[in-house]
């Protein structure tokens, strides 16, 4: 029997009765077509399922696949130290000693012990200060203060507990200049004598030097302290012309000779203190 476009035919002598074998033939046909349908779209499912989830492995893996399991293998996590195990700093528990304070070492004799001499404060023939070099002439040193000044200061070291007076000339270009250090016992009395300065140290000529800022000529005078010393300067010119505050060579020269003064002390207790924190502990 076959099928047209009106439905089926009918059998032999045109009963108007279907031919069931033929229908059911018919029927078991579509049936097979329709399973195998669905399980064809079934393995295209699967298939594509299945490359899902190899395509998450191995991103999500980053490495090859085992070869007995068929998934990928993530590496093993890295022990790292506990923080017991590192060193740890110690700290003492006493504060280190400040350093000594070098003003200590020339405030007082009993700490400034280094020895009081000429060549101690001014050494050497000749002093440069900068591109200014001076020539140094008589120098000299005594325990009688008063005999090395002129004026009221004789008496105000005397009554302040002088111990000795060094004193240095230095001259260039026509102006000479005298410095004289008075050493005391302490930072006070040496401070007192500076504040309490009248008249002057007198000039100390010789060693090429001629006599200068004597018989009534007008010179400069300074006074200053630090530590126990107290220091002094005369200056003027050697032809015994009087100083005026328009002379700046004179001026010049007084205040590097004060200046070099003040460093020499300075170094003085410098020099003393690093010995002391250099020493071992007693």
């Amino acid at each position: 029997m076959s099928f047209g476009q009106g439905g089926p035919s009918w059998g032999p002598g045109d009963s108007r009765t279907p031919d069931w074998a033929a229908l059911a033939e018919a029927s078991a046909a579509r049936s097979r077509r329709k399973k195998w349908l669905m399980i064809g779209g079934g393995a295209l499912a699967t298939a594509a399922v299945a490359a899902i989830v190899a395509t998450a492995v191995i991103t999500t893996g980053g490495g090859t696949s085992g070869a007995d399991s068929g998934a990928s293998e993530l590496p093993a996590p890295v022990d790292l130290p506990s923080d017991g195990a590192a060193p740890q700093p110690s700290f003492s528990s006493v504060a280190p000693l400040p350093p000594p304070d070098p003003k200590d070492y020339i405030a007082d004799a009993r700490k400034d012990r280094a020895p009081v001499t000429v060549d101690a404060f001014f050494p050497g023939r000749k002093l440069t200060m900068g591109d200014r070099v001076y020539a140094k002439g008589a120098t000299d040193s005594t325990t009688g203060c008063a005999a090395t000044t002129q004026g009221a200061l004789g008496s105000i070291l005397a009554s302040n507990g002088c111990d000795q007076v060094i004193r240095a000339t230095y001259s260039r270009g026509g102006v000479a200049v005298t410095v004289g250090l008075a050493v005391f016992g302490t930072e006070a009395e040496a401070k007192k004598v500076a504040e309490q300065a009248s008249g002057g140290i007198a000039s100390l000529s010789g060693g090429g030097v001629p006599t200068f800022c004597r018989g009534g000529s007008v010179c400069r005078r300074t006074a200053n302290s630090y530590g126990r010393y107290a220091y002094f300067t005369v200056g003027g010119f050697t032809s015994g012309k009087n100083v005026s505050t328009a002379d700046e060579a004179v001026y010049a020269v007084g205040d590097d000779l004060t200046d070099f003064t003040f460093r020499q002390i300075r170094h003085r207790g410098e020099v003393q203190a690093s010995a002391a924190a250099a020493a071992p502990a007693a």
